[in-house]
């Protein structure tokens, strides 16, 4: 039986490089379906219960094409305010009684441990698709994958890499739960980038430095990096105690082509958690950067449903049956 099977999934603490290795063979299993070149049934009459308390577009929407595209359906509940939490009711009632209605559920909340807790009073496995500024372990392990996939390109691992980290990582939850899975690999060197006051929060450092690799923490881009991933992130406003707090920061660090091949490699992959912030005063990541073949946002998304699909197969336990319930693609789709 899979070490999955039936077993919430709430922090990236819960894996090791085995149970990672396992999750990204099952996601690359996963791409004939999600490329609609086939498709299979293996949940047919499973629900997910997709519930997300905290505004979100790609992690809730691709939650639910991954279950659909294993067969399964969903329903969803969106926002605090349309929930009977707004009503007062506990996060362990609201699990005892969603749980009844789902066979599996992903949860996205503000505050951080919220879905552990919710989980505590769910009949079904849950997923922890962000609690607040404490973790989102279904993307770190996307994102992992997604470096995996680039650095093949290149003929490199993740074993060796250098990443920089720039931009909000102090509120960042996405880089918090990243860090913690790059611990369980080897001769990882850290760059992070960020003001002093949105450094990355000093547990993350100490786990870094605990697990023997090379570390730098700065406030300026500096010369041109030999990093192998620049991962840049928003401004997470939503944190902040204030909307004037939160300004203050936005726009620090802009990522163009220029800035780019001043300070960065020719191959070095650019990759973002998304949503970036387009508008005139932050502008992340620039539209000039669109044509650059090292842009991997886009990568990333497509790779998020794989992942995700992965995770359904692996604690639902039908990783191993999917095939077998293979059906002809009715709708053809030219995906590429």
């Amino acid at each position: 039986m899979s070490i999955f099977t039936g077993n919430h999934i709430l922090s990236v603490s819960q894996f090791d490089r085995d149970a990672i290795e396992r999750v990204f063979s099952v996601a690359e299993s996963m791409e004939p379906y999600a490329k609609r070149q086939k498709r299979t049934t293996v949940l047919d009459g499973a629900i997910l219960g997709n519930l997300f308390f905290e505004p979100s577009t790609r992690t809730r929407v691709s939650f639910g094409t991954a279950f659909n595209l294993l067969g399964g359906e969903v329903r969803e509940t969106t926002g605090m305010a349309n929930s009977a939490l707004a009503k007062g009711e506990s996060l362990y009632d609201t699990a005892r009684v969603l749980s009844g209605y789902s066979d599996i559920i992903a949860m996205r909340h503000p505050a951080a441990g919220s879905v552990a807790e919710f989980a505590e009073g769910s009949r079904v496995p849950v997923l922890n698709g962000g609690d607040g500024a404490n973790e989102h372990p279904t993307q770190a392990l996307l994102d992992l994958f997604t470096i995996k996939r680039e650095l093949q390109f290149n003929n490199k691992t993740i074993d060796g890499l250098h990443i920089a980290m720039i931009g909000d990582l102090r509120y960042g939850r996405t880089v918090h739960s990243l860090s913690k899975l790059l611990c369980l690999f080897k001769n990882v060197r850290f760059t992070l980038i960020s003001p002093k006051e949105l450094a990355m929060p000093d547990y993350i450092l100490s786990a870094i430095e605990d697990a023997g690799h090379s570390l730098k923490v700065t406030d300026q881009l500096e010369g041109n990096m030999d990093a192998d991933i620049c991962y840049q992130t928003r401004i997470q406003e939503e944190r902040f105690p204030s909307q004037d707090e939160a300004n203050k920061y936005r726009g620090k660090f802009r990522l163009n082509q220029s800035i780019y091949t001043r300070h960065f490699q020719s191959k070095t992959v650019i990759m973002h958690p998304l949503p970036r912030d387009s508008r005139m005063e932050a502008n992340e990541l620039d539209n000039d950067l669109n044509l650059n073949p090292n842009l991997a946002i886009f990568r990333q998304t497509d790779n998020g449903v794989l992942v995700r699909m992965a995770l359904f197969a692996l604690t639902l336990g039908v990783e191993d049956l999917v095939s077998q319930y293979e059906k002809p693609v009715i709708w053809y789709s030219n995906k590429s």
